[in-house]
């Protein structure tokens, strides 16, 4: 892998261990406040396969550990470490400063931007459903009048409300703290769906043979994308989050960015964790 000496990124982090340039804080004890004058506190909902996600070993890794690592440590010199916190309530934690940045995933919209403001987009997801392989639900249409499962404070959330909206209040929705409790639903037939990021969906896919995504044109196809087989309800970009007043630090973090798309290092991580 080049710039790590034979060791690919991921390995590289887990060899470096707790004390690593991507420690992670929040799952080990809450760091609290902001960053250093070396490290930069980043909070994150964790697990968010494979965003971000603890190994067997209690290693912390993903690809937003890795872009964390990459933008921070390697062009910035700073250490990432990363705080667990609850996704439904990580813009009040950043803004009560209790860390500098928000990786999770999270995607850019108007009404968040009220509230914080965003680097330049990193990654473009997409909505999604799946369903147990045996399932007669072969349409968005078919969702009508059951109940789907999603994660609380989530555009997978705010997508299931626009479909229910869609029906005429003919859904039922079921909010979970975490995403792996939206997938254990689905498994044990308490939803009959669970609508979400089209990766992690896809992580849950390959990782369980009864379950599939539902199929056909959406959002990504309407607007010229080079759209995926499986519906999707929305098209969206990632973006680090920052509190309103860190204007000099969210520049920095842009021209991080755009340099590691310029030397390669995205793309490099980006084919570690996804293929295509």
């Amino acid at each position: 892998m080049g710039r790590d000496s034979g060791l690919n990124r991921r390995s590289y982090l887990t060899a470096l261990g707790a004390g690593s340039s991507a420690a992670l804080a929040g799952c080990t004890g809450f760091l609290g406040g902001g960053s250093s004058e070396d490290t930069v506190t980043i909070g994150s909902d964790i697990p968010y396969r494979p965003f971000e996600y603890e190994t067997e070993d209690g290693d912390l890794v993903g690809f937003d550990v890795d872009i964390a690592q990459a933008v921070f440590e390697e062009q910035m010199e700073l250490t990432p470490e990363f705080t667990d916190t609850s996704f439904d309530t990580i813009i009040s934690s950043l803004n009560n400063g209790n860390f500098r940045v928000i990786m999770s995933a999270m995607t850019i919209n108007d009404t968040r931007a009220e509230r914080v403001d965003f680097s330049d987009p990193y990654f473009t997801a997409y909505q999604t459903i799946v369903v147990l392989n045996d399932s007669d639900i072969t349409a968005k249409e078919d969702l009508r009048g059951r109940t789907v499962g999603v994660q609380k404070g989530t555009t997978g959330a705010g997508a299931a409300d626009a479909l229910k909206e869609e029906f005429d209040g003919e859904l039922t929705i079921r909010r979970y703290d975490q995403i792996p409790a939206a997938f254990d639903a689905l498994i044990n037939n308490q939803v009959v769906a669970v609508i979400n990021d089209n990766t992690v969906n896809a992580e849950f896919v390959e990782q369980n043979g009864n379950v599939r995504f539902v199929e056909g044109e959406g959002a990504a196809a309407e607007e010229g994308e080079n759209a995926p087989p499986y519906l999707t309800l929305t098209v969206e970009e990632y973006g680090i989050a920052f509190r309103q007043d860190d204007d000099e630090f969210r520049q920095q973090v842009n021209d991080a960015l755009a340099a590691i798309r310029e030397d390669g290092t995205y793309d490099e991580i980006y084919s570690e964790y996804f293929s295509g």
